[in-house]
């Protein structure tokens, strides 16, 4: 059992390494025949690793993305498999010389792929500078494991705490893509929990790890989610906006990158008619806030309500009492 575990690994470091290879060679190289190469293909496939053969004369190749390294080990399996160097020196009679040489040549890899993830994370820390966002020290760990994670469309599986009571849950979330908002992380994924599409901030996420569970990416989930979606915050709404940016500010609306394409429209005297239909205005309105006096609304009449009361009530805050203005 042991001689063929050792013979199992090496099929695939050879398939990983020589992509086409013949049962013929790979029996060669594991000094083998190639109807034990047979019954090993079979065995791997039951185990789940994608490799297969591209028909006569073409060979053995992965199937995906999949490799022996970096080892898609979640922690507990690497702990577990550490343990087997504590029992070794009892068994080491009943075992062939290259079973040890093949342990540490896993462990190895284990390892590398540890201090991959560390220099990984540190560097991440050190480009990426969003404030407070990335203060505590998991948060580029955390981004690490998402980017990988979506990459080999692997479900994670983390503690995640709710903005409005602060309250822990578990959540196993398929991860699609990560979304920059506000100096902000946030993560579009689909939640098993809610069956359903959603984003996660970052900054909320404790304890994460890869499952060995895999996805299939639905674009038509995630175009979905995005249509109307101004930016990170999903709405059941369909409002319509109409606003006129000003001669000075054309440039930078322009210049906006936006998840969501509007109508644009040149006026004659240099101003900017901007049209676009959100399903949710909080965070448009914020947007639009940021221009000032540079945008005006429009349309609907009440958000352009709206936006008069507000003014009304921000100019009671600075209204000078002892100046009468």
């Amino acid at each position: 059992m042991t001689d063929r575990l050792i013979r199992l690994m090496r099929i695939i470091t050879i398939v990983q390494a020589n992509p086409g290879i013949l049962a013929r060679e790979l029996a060669e190289r594991c000094e083998t025949s190639e109807r034990t190469i047979y019954r090993d293909m079979e065995a791997l496939s039951a185990m789940h690793i994608p490799i297969t053969n591209m028909g006569h004369g073409k060979g053995y190749i992965f199937i995906s993305n999949f490799a022996l390294y970096p080892l898609n080990w979640t922690e507990e399996e690497a702990d577990a498999f550490a343990k087997l160097g504590d029992i070794m020196e009892t068994v080491k009679p009943l075992l062939p010389p290259a079973f040890e040489s093949a342990y540490e040549k896993v462990m190895a890899s284990s390892q590398k792929k540890k201090i991959d993830q560390t220099s990984f994370a540190q560097e991440m820390k050190n480009i990426v500078r969003l404030g407070s966002t990335l203060d505590r020290e998991n948060q580029p760990y955390l981004l690490r494991l998402i980017v990988l994670a979506s990459l080999t469309q692997q479900t994670i599986e983390a503690e995640y705490s709710s903005p409005q009571n602060e309250d822990v849950s578990l959540v196993q979330v398929d991860p699609y893509c990560l979304v920059p908002q506000d100096r902000r992380f946030y993560m579009l994924g689909f939640c098993h929990k809610q069956s359903a599409m959603r984003t996660f901030r970052i900054s909320r996420f404790r304890n994460m790890r890869i499952l060995p569970y895999t996805f299939q990416k639905n674009t038509t989930e995630m175009e979905t989610f995005f249509k109307g979606t101004w930016s990170v915050t999903k709405g059941n709404q369909n409002i319509r906006f109409v606003v006129r940016f000003s001669a000075e500010s054309v440039y930078r609306v322009k210049e906006e990158e936006l998840f969501i394409k509007p109508l644009l429209k040149d006026l004659p005297d240099g101003s900017l008619l901007f049209e676009v239909t959100v399903n949710h205005d909080r965070e448009f309105l914020d947007w639009l806030t940021s221009y000032g006096a540079e945008a005006e609304i429009l349309e609907p009449l009440r958000y352009r309500k709206r936006m008069q009361e507000m003014l009304r009530t921000w100019g009671t805050f600075y209204f000078d009492k002892k100046a009468g203005n």
